[in-house]
């Protein structure tokens, strides 16, 4: 039996692990990328992250019919980085946008934008693609607080949510730009999802101002940046450990590597 949770400050509930799709485009065709998804699902996850950026829009486009095959699974998407080229280009635009990236890394960089006129569309971009009426988790994607008209952006995420197109919204980002949003409290950061490590304990600055562990992510990358060479299972246990109320974005281009993850979510184990 899989366990399952609410992400706290929420009513949603999730999965213990969310699988991330920022790599997805990477694990091959069309087949074998819908495979990976539906071997998610049947693994335990019930949750999929994504965004506009990853993929150049393919992992918001890949997980549509996986979504219209199983409504009640949740997906939280992003605003704020987008894809040099749009998100609407074909796959051979893409592979040559990344070829040229060897040379000039420029022109597969995400370009930013938090003016809200362009989040409007993208948030009508991202429910084309994902096929959905409305996104779980809506998140402003790696945002500094200077960019971020606070007050603005917190009314209309709030009329999102009054209209059924959103039903939760947040702040997904690294520590350190976190803390100025911390320092200046609004509904804007009710949700956050940030990037940790065991090594560091990057989150812990949400202790520092009363706020619980949500999302978190970024265990085994660290842990093999930092030399480490423990198992993946090891340092998820570590992870689920130090997070022990809110759920961890993991993710794979690897089928089989999906069944680990889902026997780590089993309950007991």
């Amino acid at each position: 039996m899989m366990r399952t949770l609410v992400i706290p400050g929420t009513t949603l509930h999730t999965s213990r692990f969310i699988f991330g799709t920022s790599s997805l485009l990477s694990a091959g065709s069309l087949r074998t990328r819908r495979r990976l998804l539906e071997t998610a699902v049947e693994h335990g996850f019930r949750h999929f992250d994504t965004a506009p950026y990853y993929g150049f829009g393919f992992a918001e486009r890949d997980l549509a019919s996986l979504l219209k095959r199983q409504p009640d699974l949740r997906v939280t998407t992003k605003v704020g980085l987008y894809s040099r080229g749009g998100e609407e280009q074909p796959l051979a635009a893409v592979v040559a946008r990344k070829l040229g990236a060897r040379v000039f890394p420029s022109v597969a960089r995400p370009s930013r934008s938090f003016d809200l006129a362009r989040a409007r569309l993208s948030l009508e971009g991202s429910l084309r693609r994902l096929g959905r009426d409305y996104i779980d988790l809506y998140m402003l994607h790696e945002p500094q607080i200077d960019e971020v008209a606070i007050d603005e952006w917190v009314g209309w995420l709030q009329d999102c949510r009054q209209r059924g197109s959103i039903r939760y919204f947040g702040v997904a980002l690294t520590s350190e730009r976190l803390e100025p949003f911390l320092r200046a409290p609004s509904t804007l950061v009710d949700v956050v999802q940030v990037l940790d490590s065991l090594a560091t304990g990057e989150a812990d600055i949400l202790g520092k101002y009363s706020r619980p562990m949500q999302i978190t992510y970024g265990y085994v990358s660290s842990a093999r940046a930092a030399g480490e060479t423990q198992s993946v299972q090891d340092i998820l246990r570590r992870a689920m450990a130090r997070n022990q109320h809110g759920p961890i974005i993991v993710s794979t281009t690897k089928i089989q590597r999906v069944a680990q993850y889902g026997r780590l979510q089993e309950v007991g184990h």
